[in-house]
């Protein structure tokens, strides 16, 4: 990741949006303390969590931060039954009495929706959705301060993603934590997310208020992504983009978007543009990296038009602001 700025404040909810490869799950691996920045700091509740020795930082982030991991078939123990699965971070931590973990258990189980006769199976014994239940629950044991959901609702069956959608939506409107969502899913992260990140070749290019997606976004690729998700009342009409996607150990020089931009000029191949504010933001953070910005309100009808004009003539047009 390059120039990855992230600050996430206390009871927001932050989606993390991109396509696969672009540093999405990098990224939240960086936050969870799993993977060490090449460069740069990562603090967690006004601690650089890479100052710390070994000790502190299973401390401060171990209890500090839940994380919520993209398949649970492979991230819950298989030999471990549910309950010892709920109490290790107890256990490890040493959480109240044996009883007072015991207790904590069952009200875990109670959050997240799963029956207390499960507590001595073992998780290839649930189902998919009754396994990432179980991850749930294990991520809020300790009341963390910051939830980490990596891909939590990429379940192959659409009817185990609208659960866990819907458990993740109720345990935000209860317990009102900090969560970072990661998920290739954009339609699900606008329904959750107070604010969502686009990720670019490992670089963020721009943030944006949820409320306002997409027509409120400014970045030539958040748009095309937002485009590219079909919705229930209107046909999939995506903006095209042409070339193929760039390695993100070589990525192309200025904007790493530029070669499949139906809007780069030569000016995108100098400098990483710097970040922008917003045209509309709501009183909430919102910023791009783009030296040809769409205005805000521009539609996606009139975005598919000029691409398409853009791609037939081998010449780059410009959205104007109306006058």
């Amino acid at each position: 990741m390059t120039g990855a700025d992230l600050s996430i404040a206390a009871g927001e909810t932050v989606g993390v949006v991109g396509e696969s490869g672009c540093g999405k799950s990098t990224l939240a691996k960086v936050l969870v303390g799993l993977q060490r920045p090449t460069s740069g700091e990562v603090q967690v509740a006004g601690r650089d969590v890479w100052s710390m020795n070994a000790a502190e930082r299973r401390l401060h982030i171990g209890a500090g931060v839940g994380m919520i991991f993209r398949d649970p078939a492979t991230s819950l123990n298989r030999r471990m039954p549910v309950r010892q699965i709920l109490r290790d971070p107890l256990d490890v931590h040493r959480r109240g009495t044996v009883a007072e973990r015991e207790a904590r258990i069952a009200e875990l189980m109670e959050l997240v929706g799963l029956p207390q006769s499960v507590a001595d199976v073992l998780p290839s014994q649930l189902s998919g959705g009754q396994r990432q239940r179980v991850s749930i629950a294990r991520a809020l044991a300790l009341e963390p301060h910051l939830i980490i959901a990596d891909e939590p609702t990429s379940a192959p069956d659409v009817s185990v993603r609208a659960q866990i959608l819907n458990l993740l939506l109720d345990l935000k409107e209860r317990l009102n934590p900090a969560m970072v969502f990661v998920s290739h899913d954009i339609q699900t992260v606008k329904r959750v997310s107070d604010r969502i990140i686009t990720m670019y070749l490992g670089r963020i290019v721009e943030q944006t208020p949820a409320s306002l997606v997409p027509e409120g976004a400014q970045h030539p690729y958040t748009r095309a992504l937002f485009s590219a998700t079909p919705g229930l009342l209107s046909p999939l009409d995506p903006i095209p983009l042409v070339g193929p996607v760039p390695s993100a150990t070589g990525p192309p020089s200025g904007c790493p978007f530029r070669t499949r931009c139906w809007k780069a000029t030569e000016i995108c191949a100098g400098e990483m543009p710097r970040p922008e504010p917003g045209a509309a933001n709501g009183g909430k953070p919102h910023d791009y990296r783009c030296y040809h910005p769409i205005p805000a309100g521009t539609t996606d009808g009139e975005l598919v038009e000029l691409a398409r004009a853009a791609t037939r003539t081998d010449t780059p047009l410009h959205v104007k602001e109306s006058s």
